[in-house]
């Protein structure tokens, strides 16, 4: 799970540290690359159609297309969290006996012992149905490079920096906007770390801060798009991390008591 929330944090650096280096080297490779082509290029149309249905409103388009990306990703990201729990309960049912071999392999004397204890542990994967392999990334894999195609098309559609949304010029730095995406990201992370054991919420406190940081950071230099992209993204992250934790935490609790009785 750690490597899960690791995979995510990155992938919101990376946007984050990727508007920052908005050089036309950058712009040029993206620009003739298999991501233009097959991501940006059909998400630039998007928007401006989008925003043509809105009588040129840019900003209302932002939100829209976010949404909707973010609804088509929703059944990856929530079978992922579903896979998350459900490894979960199994790890928590074979513990005792893995914290029973593991101590056996800090004792082992020979390197052969070791080895045969290792079998045991695969043993033990086997026997409760555990993948370690399988831990749920490949749909936060899938979502690069769309979201990352999104990215582009907000920063390549020069239209966008000549209007006009709420109180703020959407190609202009905002700081009000600025700070807004920081603390609803800093909120979504927050979030994200409920139902957690206390010894995992320590591990994962500072990786939960990176991206709010980053973000916060970029936003008070970047276009005022960017931020109301991020707020628009992390507000539907916040209801959506809270609708699969309802779902499918509160059923692993069950899964795990039903387990153990």
């Amino acid at each position: 799970m750690k490597r899960i929330f690791s995979l995510s944090f990155i992938m919101l650096g990376l946007l984050a540290v990727l508007s920052a280096c908005s050089g036309a080297t950058t712009t040029h490779s993206i620009h003739n690359s298999f991501l233009h082509h097959y991501f940006v290029s059909p998400f630039v149309m998007i928007i401006k159609a989008t925003a043509n249905l809105f009588n040129g409103d840019y900003g209302i388009a932002i939100v829209v297309v976010t949404l909707i990306i973010r609804l088509i990703l929703m059944p990856l990201t929530l079978k992922t969290y579903k896979n998350q729990q459900e490894m979960k309960v199994k790890m928590d049912v074979l513990k005792p006996e893995m914290d029973k071999i593991q101590k056996q392999i800090k004792n082992a004397k020979t390197k052969e012992e070791q080895a045969k204890l290792q079998q045991e542990i695969m043993g033990l994967y086997q026997k409760h149905g555990v993948n370690p392999l399988n831990m749920g990334c490949l749909p936060i894999v899938i979502q690069m490079p769309i979201l990352m195609g999104f990215y582009y098309a907000i920063r390549g559609t020069k239209e966008i920096a000549s209007h006009s949304f709420l109180w703020f010029n959407l190609g202009h730095a905002d700081i009000p906007m600025a700070i807004i995406a920081g603390i609803i990201y800093l909120l979504q992370s927050q979030i994200s770390l409920i139902g957690m054991p206390e010894a995992q919420k320590k591990q994962m406190k500072f990786m939960t801060l990176v991206s709010p940081i980053m973000i916060l950071f970029v936003s008070f230099s970047a276009p005022a798009v960017l931020p109301l992209y991020w707020t628009v993204g992390g507000l539907f992250l916040i209801g959506q991390t809270l609708l699969a934790k309802k779902i499918y935490q509160n059923k692993a609790e069950v899964e795990k008591k039903t387990s153990k009785s």
